[in-house]
This record gives structure tokens, C-alpha cells and sequence, in this order.
């Protein structure tokens, strides 16, 4: 095997334009992110405008990945083309990785490889935790951000491994409520990282809420009007925001439970950009037989969709 051979993963989410180069012997040569501007005070981006500004961020993007593979062989392309693999997922800022991602297979005649944006972040933490054995039989993995809360069971096929979604948020996804609750606090969007700042240095009791969960399913709907109640009664960010983490905490916890009671299957994976929070992290851990992402790894990345590819040639 060429150690130099090596594949592309393009992922566009809708917050990130994501490449990575990954050699055929697990190397990640190049995580190269660049995020979508959003402007202050708003939570998200209209598709309209991700799209504008993948378009915007992929060329540089290439421009410098294009330094990474000097002396290196580019011999396959992956990219994410949808958000979940469900036959009706579909979102138009993937079509920008995608056109890319065809573009280059074309001009380098190469094989190209689709997978879904959900399936890169597990891989991801498979690749990133040292777990990618778990491949060969089922498990159970969280994907939680700001587009999605599942609890979802995974297991091994032909194209790498298929993700069903067996429970999770019926109604506001965890990210969604970290963003909402940040904005209105003035922090600035995305606001995950500000916000778990801010619970570190809070001192006080938090109050707490038990988050119900029926058939693997919890709401987390109610959480935005009491952390904004608690802030009008308090004025107290960092007490606020330790609050929205323990609540977002015990909602998964009782998903966990829940799945280990169904399937007994002990390891469970947690991917997604909630997942770098290190106050959830801690506990999560402390209570489960778990695996996560590096950060860097949690947020949107394409490394998982290079992993997936890379699979195809081992």
C-alpha cells in the first residue's frame, strides 16, 4: 500500500465548508474548516445565503489543500450530498460540496463516494477515539447539534454502516436551544462555546429539572422559556447557562438509559458539535462506557466523510 495515496472528504453543512485529506493508512493530513458568517443577533443562516458562501469559502478551501497534497496521489473523493440517510433528507447547501466533489472526480478521473453529513459525524468519532472496530457490529450513537438530536442504532453494510434514528428530541434540537438562549443573552452566534464558558465559572445552585423521556423520546421545547425565565428573574448568564447544560445533559442521559435498557449494548458513541461541550463531556463519561470526538473533530468536519472513503480502499 502507497502511504501517499490519498482520498478527499468535502463536507458543506450549513454552518461550516468543511475538506479534509486522509492517506489510505489513517493519516489526517488536512482538516481545513471555514465557518459560514452569521450576522449578530440572528441563530442560523437561510440556505439561500449557506450555498452563497460555500461557494465563496470552497475555492480557498482547495487553494489550500492544494499545498497538503504535493507529492501525494489523489485516488478517491468523498463528500456528504444529504443531512440523514432517509430517502427524503435533503438540504441545499450540501449541493454545493457536491458539485465540487463531481467537478473533481471528472477532471481527475477518480471514484466518487456519497454519504450523508449525519454518517461523517459518526464516523468521525469512530476515527477520531480509536473505535473504528466498533464497524464489524451494532451500536448505539448520539448525533446532536444544532440541526439534530438522535439517539440512533448503527450497524455495518456494505457502504460502510446504515444509522437508524430510534429516538431522540420530538421537538427543539439541543443546539437550537443553546443558540436561542445565547442570542437572546447578547452572546454571539453560535453561541456553544461562550455559553459553556460562561456555566464554568458559575458558583451557585442550579436548579433542577428531570427531562421526562417516553419511547426513547424526550422534549426539549420547554427549556428556552425557563432558562429565559430564570434570566429575567436572575440576571445571572453563567448561572442561566449552567442550567441549559444540565438540562440538556439529563435529556440525554435518560435517552442513554433508555437505549442500554432496549438493546443492552453497553459503548455508546456521541457525535456533533454539542458533543465538545466538556461539562456534558465529563458526565456523559463518568456515567457511560463512551467514545467521543476530539473537538475539533465534534464540530462539522469532513474527516468522517475522508474516513468513510478511505474505508473503501483498505
Amino acid at each position: 500500500m502507497n502511504t501517499y495515496d490519498v482520498v478527499i472528504g468535502i463536507d458543506t453543512s450549513n454552518y461550516t465548508t468543511s475538506v479534509a485529506l486522509l492517506s489510505l493508512g489513517g493519516e489526517l493530513i488536512a482538516n481545513i474548516k471555514r465557518p459560514l458568517p452569521v450576522r449578530q443577533g440572528e441563530c442560523g443562516l437561510r440556505q439561500s445565503d449557506a450555498v452563497f458562501s460555500h461557494v465563496k469559502n470552497m475555492p480557498l478551501c482547495m487553494a489550500e489543500a492544494r499545498e497538503y497534497l504535493k507529492g501525494k496521489r489523489v485516488i478517491s473523493v468523498g463528500v456528504s450530498q444529504k443531512p440523514r440517510n432517509v430517502e427524503d433528507s435533503y438540504m441545499p447547501c450540501f449541493l454545493s460540496g457536491v458539485a465540487v466533489a463531481e467537478g473533481i472526480s471528472a477532471c481527475m478521473d477518480i471514484p466518487l463516494h456519497r454519504f450523508s453529513h449525519q454518517c461523517g459525524h459518526i464516523a468521525a468519532t469512530l476515527y477520531s477515539s480509536g473505535n473504528e472496530q466498533m464497524l464489524s457490529s451494532s451500536f448505539g450513537a448520539f448525533h446532536i447539534s444544532g440541526g439534530t438530536t438522535e439517539l440512533l442504532r448503527v450497524s455495518p453494510d456494505e457502504d460502510g454502516f446504515i444509522a437508524e434514528c430510534v429516538g431522540g428530541s420530538s421537538d427543539l434540537n439541543a443546539g437550537q436551544a443553546i443558540d436561542r438562549i445565547g442570542v437572546a443573552m447578547g452572546l454571539s452566534f453560535p453561541c456553544g462555546r461562550e455559553l459553556e464558558a460562561l456555566a464554568l465559572q458559575n458558583t451557585k445552585r442550579i436548579p433542577r429539572r428531570s427531562v421526562k423521556e417516553r419511547d426513547m423520546q424526550i422534549s426539549l421545547s420547554g427549556l428556552e422559556n425557563l432558562a429565559l425565565k430564570l434570566y429575567i428573574e436572575t440576571n445571572d448568564k453563567q448561572l442561566v447557562s449552567a442550567f441549559v447544560l444540565d438540562y440538556i445533559y439529563s435529556g440525554i442521559s435518560a435517552l442513554a438509559d433508555a437505549y442500554i435498557k432496549k438493546y443492552g449494548e453497553g459503548r455508546l458513541i456521541f457525535s456533533g458539535g454539542v458533543m465538545s461541550n466538556s461539562i456534558i463531556k465529563a458526565r456523559l463519561m463518568q456515567k457511560y462506557d463512551s467514545a467521543f470526538a476530539e473537538p475539533a473533530l465534534s464540530a462539522d468536519n469532513a474527516v468522517g466523510i475522508a474516513f468513510l472513503t478511505s474505508l473503501k480502499y483498505r
